[in-house]
């Protein structure tokens, strides 16, 4: 696999009694489809993994492929908070079939690095799936470091990675350091245009859910050589991308698909729905990126 465009992270729809709606989940796939996105990550932090039960997480994977069949690359989210877990839900999606999966440093138990990359090692032992490591320090506390992607950059079945700190400065060195041996993914997206410009080949991007046509439209103009007007989209986005990362950024993309009409319903506790102002302020951003 080949770690290129854009592939939203997938929020995942709740009907009005908690529960997951694979009707609407399959209506978001089929939305993000047809303004040509290049596959899915599904069971990422934009799904809610954390508040599922394995059976959801692997219900909710088994809905997605079945959706999307050859139509798009797909990266199963199979996380957890100790190497045991991340395995069997790794295993779990590897009978679904997904040959790919997006594994960040398992959460809250904040790993040394050298423990990091022992357990990156342990998955790959165990179940025959390529990886993209996930740097996102802020949610899972720790940071993979650069002895870690020393380590495994030349595992040809270590892809890349999708890099989220929101140190650009860091996308530049990944780049400089391992080009041609690992990929660099987006991760942080108000600076998708940066990360491009210094090497990125794709956006693993949750904003895609409600913005999967600028967000194409940006990328379209990009890999077209027409800078000027990737620029100028992205800056139409920017708003809408810092106000998703000023809080609730689940709620915030759930809400945006609801203002495309594809109804997503509230976050899983405790996550709560936004208020009016935000509900307001974001709706104001989210419009002007679509005009």
């Amino acid at each position: 696999m080949v770690l290129k465009g854009i592939l939203p992270a997938l929020v995942t729809p709740f009907n009005e009694k908690g529960d997951i709606d694979f009707k609407r989940l399959g209506e978001v796939v089929e939305s993000q489809l047809k303004a040509g996105v290049h596959g899915f990550v599904p069971m990422g932090s934009t799904g809610e993994y954390y508040a599922m039960t394995p059976e959801e997480r692997v219900d909710a994977l088994r809905c997605v492929k079945d959706v999307v069949g050859t139509r798009g690359a797909l990266i199963a989210g199979t996380n957890g908070g100790s190497t045991r877990e991340v395995i069997r839900h790794t295993e779990a999606a590897a009978k679904l079939g997904y040959k790919t999966v997006l594994l960040p440093p398992p959460y809250y138990c904040l790993p040394s690095q050298e423990e990091l990359l022992g357990h990156y090692h342990a998955v790959l032992d165990a179940v025959d799936v390529d990886v993209v490591l996930y740097n996102f320090p802020l949610r899972a506390g720790v940071e993979i470091s650069y002895d870690v992607m020393d380590a495994l950059a030349d595992n040809p079945r270590v892809l890349g990675i999708k890099e989220s700190s929101g140190n650009l400065i860091r996308a530049i060195e990944i780049n400089k350091r391992y080009a041609g041996r690992l990929e660099l993914s987006c991760g942080s997206d108000d600076q998708a245009l940066d990360f491009f410009l210094w090497g990125a080949t794709s956006w693993i991007c949750g904003p895609a859910n409600c913005l999967a046509a600028p967000v194409m439209k940006f990328y379209n103009a990009f890999t077209a050589g027409d800078l000027a007007t990737a620029q100028k989209v992205m800056k139409a986005m920017y708003p809408v991308m810092t106000n998703l990362e000023a809080g609730k950024f689940v709620q915030k993309v759930k809400y945006g698909c609801e203002l495309l009409g594809l109804q997503c319903g509230e976050t899983r506790r405790p996550l709560m729905g936004l208020t009016a102002a935000e509900r307001a302020e974001f709706e104001t951003v989210f419009k002007a990126a679509h005009a």
